[in-house]
């Protein structure tokens, strides 16, 4: 199995400050995700991925995050598996130290 690419908190904080154009899929649960997202993520939750894998483009980078990074580790692996780019935030939300949308 390919090792999957690993972005750091704080790398994806600088991404963001710096207005880079990013592709972010939140896959916690509704109850984790109302204490606060990453700016521009959206959420689609773990185990609705297999099923709206429709909606995503295989040439675009998707950055996945979760509360402590085990979750977006597997869903970036699945994808990567199907042809997708995939990197997973570092230590999840626990980790997350920017802005946080709500």
């Amino acid at each position: 199995m390919e090792e999957i690419k690993i972005i750091q908190p704080e790398e994806l904080q600088i991404k963001i400050e710096n207005g880079e154009e990013l592709s972010i899929i939140d896959v916690r649960e509704d109850y984790e995700v109302i204490n606060g997202m990453v700016p521009g993520a959206i959420q689609m939750r773990m185990g609705e991925i297999p099923d709206r894998l429709d909606e995503l483009d295989k040439e675009t980078e998707y950055i996945l995050i979760c509360h402590a990074g085990v979750r977006s580790e597997n869903v970036a692996y699945f994808l990567q598996e199907k042809g997708y780019k995939t990197a997973s935030m570092e230590g999840g939300m626990m980790h997350w130290q920017g802005e946080m949308v709500f």
